[in-house]
């Protein structure tokens, strides 16, 4: 009797447990998505393609339907990322939208100056990221502000990483 009693107490624990942990993945969560530059290349016009991380936080997948981030490097406004990817990026996933830019001329001598140097370049991406969670369907836009820094790619002229 002893031993059906402990049985039937470890089937019901595991009930529970199971029941518990089918309850928990129910939770959908929509997190401010984050941007960043993954790459920046010069072209032989002098204008830029840069590589737009886009990472989404949120439980569930979102599209990106437009970015407007004003980029600066080393202080130095360069001009603003635009554009309109219309991206479907999986929860906690990232992927990357290329945005073509004319740079102002002191940020494309910082640029030049970096990567004549082989040093690391500080930059600052501030703006908007319109998305829409795919399960709700009503589009929000998040604000974002964040710095970091690019290095030049070894044996990539130009590429900074």
């Amino acid at each position: 009797m002893k031993r059906i009693l402990h049985i039937l107490a470890t089937l019901a624990l595991l009930a529970a447990a199971a029941l518990g942990a089918g309850c928990a993945g129910g939770a959908k969560r929509v997190s401010p998505p984050a941007a960043m530059v993954q790459q920046l290349q010069v072209q032989a016009d002098g204008s830029w393609t840069v590589d737009v991380r886009l990472h989404n936080y949120s439980s569930v997948s979102m599209r990106f339907d437009h970015v407007r981030l004003e980029l600066s490097v080393d202080e130095h406004p360069a001009g603003t990322l635009e554009a309109s990817p219309a991206l479907s990026i999986g929860p906690t996933a990232a992927d990357v939208v290329q945005v073509t830019l004319r740079p102002q001329p002191m940020a494309r001598l910082a640029v030049a100056d970096a990567l004549a140097s082989r040093r690391a370049l500080s930059y600052r991406l501030e703006g908007t990221v319109r998305a829409t969670p795919d399960e709700a369907g009503k589009a929000r836009e998040f604000k974002g502000d964040g710095q970091s820094a690019l290095n030049p790619a070894p044996g990539l002229e130009g590429v900074l990483r």
